[in-house]
């Protein structure tokens, strides 16, 4: 495992900042928890195979005496590079971006098990969404009792959302939780 070098940082950085928005700071050094006088360990980006891993920096250090080659993962896998350069997020990044997401959308139950299909958001499905969201902007996709199933980006701001038919799309699905089942065989091998 190695560091990001700077170009494969800013790219990492402005996919999770679309995501967690100013918070993004908090995923490397997150806040003390409440009550405690030691900082919470820091965090850190390491890529291995063109795959980013989110991991404590201790456990980083621990990892250089591991061989390259024997090395197959190590903390959260948060996403993979393409050979263009460009960076995807895998649905394993779900637990890292859901605390400090932005934006969100709130599923009813009748439009949880469409979307853990694959398909994307539309409007009749949509319990609620946060305020003010832009369109084209990340968001985090949670089933009404605050679960997170999955992200996806805004096929329209709040605003014009609400004037929508309610067979119109207002997430597309990026990633939601049954590609776990769905492409299990592949997930984490390409």
């Amino acid at each position: 495992m190695r560091p990001l070098t700077e170009t494969e940082t800013q790219t990492l950085f402005s996919k999770l900042a679309n995501y967690t928005g100013p918070s993004l700071t908090h995923l490397i050094a997150p806040p003390a928890a409440a009550g405690s006088t030691t900082p919470a360990e820091r965090h850190v980006f390491r890529i291995q195979n063109s795959r980013v891993y989110y991991v404590r920096e201790s456990l980083a250090n621990l990892a250089t005496s591991v061989a390259r080659p024997n090395l197959l993962s190590l903390g959260t896998c948060i996403g993979k590079f393409t050979k263009t350069g460009k960076f995807r997020l895998h649905i394993t990044a779900l637990d890292v971006i859901a605390p400090h997401a932005r934006y969100k959308v709130w599923v009813k139950a009748n439009g949880e098990m469409p979307f853990l299909y694959g398909g994307n958001v539309v409007k009749a499905h949509v319990g609620r969404w946060s305020e003010d969201c832009p369109e084209h902007q990340g968001v985090v996709v949670l089933s009404m009792n605050d679960t997170p199933l999955g992200f996806g980006v805004t096929a329209r701001s709040t605003a014009e959302a609400r004037r929508l038919d309610p067979t119109a799309v207002t997430v597309f699905r990026q990633a939601d939780v049954g590609e776990y089942l769905r492409e299990e065989d592949t997930l984490f091998t390409t």
